[in-house]
């Protein structure tokens, strides 16, 4: 790409948000399944380290790196240069750095792009690289609110595009397992569905600290309120742990939309509901309390944010529970399989096993099988297929989230068409589903 960083943003000025009304057919091309794909990374984070590292070893050549925090890109940089460096067999060295993510979208030789931002960033930089021809693998919650939800999920179809949320628990065996488990009636009739994880959000209320060297703030912020910096949204320079951002209305929905994005997925895959969700949302009971929102769906069936294993589901013949690492199964009293701690024995896959071998060998409803997330990816990005966390998926499971959320926010009990996703019966408010977007970003 000739076109230097002052020329590319002269000519996006008029209309900042330029990438993302361009027609796709401009930009997709179909790519060559043979060949090696050209790849960008947009948030280069402690998430964004592990899934850099997974990809380098794909069927990949890693072109960019993009960051709004000098020392995190450069660093990024460095690594893929490194790698390549060292594993010539795998790709070349030249890896670009970015400041401003509509660069690296400008270029036509990346294919594939991994976005692993802040939530509040998530769903104008997939309209970004799905509008520019990419295929997106995005960290979850796939995006900040509902109405980003629907406006992802349309435009995958419309751009032919491939996505995957990196709700990566469908990769691993003891949630599937769970789930077939759940879905071919081990424990009877399903009644209800705990997930324990964190509270909602609170508005940001952090005081002002001196600027961040080779931080850009303002792209920091995109779309969210504009307000004076501070560390715990954006650590100095290189650190090792997940930053509280997420803890704060402005970027993210709190343990909801953190552990909860993982955990309430499972919950939608275990009920059959990928392809729908909720029609009605409870708040908890106590004015002030953290935890104790419901989702309701049609067939009476409810799913409760509160304390416990992880993800529990309690049928009319027995109990499924499921976290990490962690599996039970209970019927008719009896105890089936069981691995919750080290004091147990055995281990977790081999109680996986021993359930899976005693009660799914005929199953009538086999679930999809992915072993790797990022493989997944990758052979879906070859063959055009849907993926394990799709954008229907990850988009609806993320609906559930805000749901829920919203719940926690304004207190109310709201009826919800998960056809249609609007509120009903006039409850709800539709400016609920979106958010004033900071000029010049607009949804």
């Amino acid at each position: 790409m000739n076109t230097t960083r002052r020329n590319f943003l002269k000519t996006t000025s008029v209309v900042a948000v330029a990438p993302f009304i361009l027609p796709s057919q401009i930009w997709a091309a179909e790519t060559k399944p043979n060949s090696k794909f050209g790849m960008g990374f947009v948030g280069m984070g402690k998430q964004s380290r592990g899934l850099l590292n997974n990809f380098l070893h794909q069927d990949v050549q890693v072109l960019a790196v993009c960051d709004v925090d000098k020392t995190r890109r450069a660093d990024a940089k460095k690594k893929v240069d490194d790698f390549y460096a060292k594993n010539p067999g795998k790709g070349v060295q030249g890896c670009k750095e970015y400041n401003d993510f509509r660069e690296l979208m400008a270029r036509k030789d990346i294919d594939l792009v991994c976005i692993a931002t802040p939530d509040h960033w998530h769903a104008l930089i997939i309209l970004a690289a799905l509008r520019s021809g990419k295929d997106v693998y995005c960290e979850k919650p796939l995006t900040y609110n509902i109405h980003e939800a629907v406006e992802v999920i349309k435009a995958v179809d419309v751009n032919k595009r491939v996505l995957q949320t990196g709700s990566m628990q469908r990769s691993s065996k003891e949630f599937r397992v769970a789930c077939e488990l759940v879905r071919n009636g081990a424990i009877g009739k399903v009644q209800r569905v705990e997930c324990s994880f964190g509270g909602p959000a609170v508005p940001c209320n952090l005081p002002e600290e001196p600027m961040e060297p080779g931080l850009d703030w303002n792209l920091w912020l995109g779309p969210a309120p504009q307000r004076p910096y501070n560390s715990v949204l954006s650590p100095r320079g290189m650190h090792d742990h997940y930053p509280n951002w997420r803890g704060f209305r402005e970027y993210g929905g709190g343990g909801v939309t953190d552990w909860g994005a993982h955990h309430l997925d499972i919950a939608q895959w275990g009920l059959g509901m990928d392809d729908s969700g909720p029609v009605s949302v409870l708040p908890p009971e106590k004015a002030d309390a953290t935890s104790g929102a419901t989702l309701v769906y049609a067939n009476g069936v409810t799913v409760t944010h509160k304390g416990g294993f992880g993800i529990d589901f309690f049928g009319s013949e027995g109990e499924i529970q499921v976290n990490r690492g962690k599996f039970t199964f209970s019927r008719d009293g009896k105890m089936i399989a069981k691995f919750a701690k080290r004091e147990d024995g055995s281990s977790c896959s081999a109680e996986v096993q021993k359930a899976e071998k005693g009660y799914l060998q005929d199953a009538k409803i086999k679930l999809y099988v992915s072993n790797s997330h990022t493989d997944d990816f990758m052979a879906r990005v070859k063959d055009r297929g849907k993926p394990v966390t799709s954008e229907q998926v990850g988009g609806r499971s993320a609906i559930c989230c805000h749901l829920m959320n919203l719940a926690y926010y304004h207190r109310q009990k709201m009826q919800w068409d998960p056809a249609q996703f609007t509120f009903t019966g006039g409850t709800g408010d539709p400016k609920w589903l979106t958010r004033d977007y900071r000029s010049p970003w607009a949804m």
